[in-house]
């Protein structure tokens, strides 16, 4: 199923999309026009995604045979996030290539506001400032973002009024389904519920002046509308393999970025086991593979200006699009 959240008569619903994303099924309306007891599953993303396997199946049912009243033309309907409000979101770092790539970026932002940008550059360059950390081989590491700050597909993205330096990252994420603690990893893909894109917004020249603090990104990070989740959530059962996806990034429609989810070092299956460590994992998480590589300006040493279109594209999923505008816009 490719699920999304739309908005229909000022709510949000709950929808399928069919026919190459060209209707909605409005589960709930299809529900209860089947005659389904207990609609309730069919509230929310996250309310499906809590009831569990049964549920799942009933919605498939809905998918494949929908009542005529229960079909929206989505060019007339506009999406919010599909998990508008997600349990918790966790962005993980799992691609070796962006990690060191986004280093060498990083110290270009920082020489640059040196007296001898040249000679700050080389400084850095001779001490090795800001190796790869041993640790990332030996485990995920992540960031717990703003579950209440996520903008929609479509949505225009205000720059944060204290950042020049902004930056798209191309992700995709895991939505977590079954919940549990100490999972292991050759059982943690059947805790997934699906996959969606994920664009993990950042203030560069904010997140260069943080990151020594040692307990970053900080405002690097965490602002309004900071990620951007979309444009649906695409069930595990349509997705052959997660890391064979082609991964693109596109501004103004020129091509900034290319990879492959096949690059990650950390599957979602080892962030789960660690994370799931002496914790509870819950339905409805969002568990983020961090940033391709190539998968962002940074790595480049190109900065989004206003009025940017960005589109992050991920095979099998869709592709995810917000314009960069001005604060005060």
């Amino acid at each position: 199923m490719r699920l999304i959240t739309y908005i229909d008569d000022g709510r949000q619903r709950l929808g399928s999309w069919i026919d190459q994303d060209r209707k909605i099924v409005d589960l709930d309306i299809a529900s209860r026009l089947h005659g389904i007891s207990d609609p309730s599953p069919f509230a929310s993303m996250l309310a499906l995604i809590g009831a569990g396997d049964a549920a799942w199946d009933r919605a498939r049912l809905l998918t494949a045979s929908p009542p005529d009243d229960a079909l929206r033309d989505s060019a007339a309907h506009r999406l919010c996030a599909p998990l508008p409000r997600p349990t918790q979101v966790r962005d993980f770092l799992c691609f070796e290539k962006h990690l060191v790539g986004a280093f060498k970026g990083m110290a270009k932002v920082v020489a640059r506001r040196s007296d001898d940008p040249e000679a700050r550059l080389r400084e850095i360059d001779a001490r090795g400032d800001w190796p790869v950390p041993p640790i990332w081989y030996r485990q995920p590491v992540y960031y717990a973002a703003n579950r209440l700050a996520i903008a929609a597909p479509d949505e225009d993205v205000v720059r944060p009024a204290y950042c020049e330096l902004f930056d798209y990252e191309l992700e995709f994420a895991a939505v977590i389904g079954r919940g549990g603690k100490d999972i292991a990893r050759d059982r943690a893909r059947a805790h997934i519920f699906g996959y969606t894109i994920y664009n993990d917004w950042s203030a560069r020249d904010e997140q260069g002046e943080v990151m020594p603090g040692m307990l970053g990104p900080g405002k690097g990070k965490d602002f309004d509308q900071g990620l951007t989740l979309g444009p649906c959530i695409v069930t595990a059962d349509e997705i052959d393999d997660p890391y064979a996806l082609t991964m693109k990034a596109r501004v103004n429609g020129e091509q900034w970025s290319f990879g492959n989810s096949g690059e990650m070092h950390h599957l979602f299956e080892d962030c789960i086991a660690d994370v799931t460590r002496s914790q509870t994992l819950f339905p409805g998480e969002v568990l983020g593979s961090g940033t391709v590589g190539s998968g962002c300006g940074l790595e480049q040493d190109l900065f989004l200006k206003d009025g940017d279109l960005v589109e992050l594209e991920v095979s099998g999923i869709g592709v995810l699009r917000n314009r960069v505008v001005s604060p005060g816009s």
